[in-house]
């Protein structure tokens, strides 16, 4: 079969389900990987032959039960890298790039409004909680080479993609398995690390979709994405970020920052939860899409 003709079956089997310009962005995801053939090159070659169609019929049979497009060829792209994913890790999202853009600004900034970590002149050390995908602190690390990384996340299975999503990026990170709930001390983590020590920033993407959010999120997402990594208890939605906040109060530096990526309806909480627990300088900001969605702040 013709790739052209492959198409407009793709095309065919799929258009009740997603839109048109979704098929043909799914379609041309799946050509470059299987192929290399972008659109570019489609264009210029739509006679190529197609041989092993039963791949093509297992893709498009996943896509059918709205399967994540990322998890049916193993790989997604965040801040420019290219990441393994597998059911065990939350799909790296745009958001989150927003927040790693907004961690490197602070760092790089010299302007007025300069972070006290620009000056600093050892290098920096940071630490990522709920890693994942390792997708965070990876990104960081490839941009801020001088920064020493560490990263935790409770889920064996999802450190390992995250170790290998680390080495195919060749950057160096320390990643640890931890239950950041039951940790009471993050330097008590010295013995599963060469060397965890005081830190100048903590960062966490940490579960945050409320039970009663559940009728919101899509079918890809419920069905297929951990829910170890997505939701908490609606008696207590801002669990983890007070835990988090706790034990960055006796981690951090002096002046020390501390990143959040938030539920959108919680903004207002979650800066009350920072204030009363004696943090400074606390900054929300909205997302592309104007929804509250990250916080900064420092000690």
């Amino acid at each position: 079969m013709k790739i052209k003709e492959l198409r407009i079956q793709f095309q065919k089997e799929l258009q009740s389900i997603y839109d048109k310009e979704e098929i043909d962005s799914f379609f041309f995801m799946i050509t470059d990987i299987l192929y290399e053939i972008r659109r570019i090159d489609f264009t210029l070659n739509p006679d190529f032959e197609i041989e092993n169609k039963s791949e093509w019929e297992s893709i498009i049979s996943d896509l059918k039960q709205e399967k994540p497009i990322q998890y049916i060829l193993g790989e997604a792209w965040f801040y420019g890298l290219r990441f393994n994913v597998s059911e065990s890790t939350l799909i790296p999202r745009p958001e989150t790039e927003e927040l790693v853009e907004w961690i490197i600004e602070s760092v790089k900034s010299k302007g007025d409004n300069a972070s006290p970590l620009t000056f600093n002149p050892k290098p920096l050390t940071l630490l990522d909680i709920g890693t994942g995908t390792g997708c965070i602190p990876i990104s960081l690390k490839a941009n801020l080479p001088q920064t020493e990384v560490f990263a935790i996340d409770v889920s064996e299975k999802a450190l390992e993609v995250a170790n290998l999503n680390a080495k195919e990026n060749n950057v160096d990170i320390n990643f640890i398995q931890a239950d950041i709930l039951n940790t009471e001390d993050l330097l008590s983590l010295r013995t599963k690390s060469r060397n965890l020590p005081k830190l100048d920033m903590i960062v966490s993407n940490p579960p945050y979709v409320r039970n009663l959010e559940k009728e919101e999120i899509k079918k890809n997402v419920l069905d297929y994405e951990p829910h170890l990594a997505l939701f908490v208890e609606d008696n207590d939605a801002l669990l983890f970020y007070r835990k988090i906040a706790q034990l960055a109060k006796d981690n951090l530096q002096p002046k020390g920052l501390l990143f959040f990526e938030i539920n959108q309806y919680l903004g207002k909480e979650t800066v009350e939860l920072l204030e009363n627990l004696g943090f400074k300088n606390i900054e929300l900001r909205k997302d592309l899409r104007g929804n509250d969605r990250m916080i900064k702040a420092s000690i």
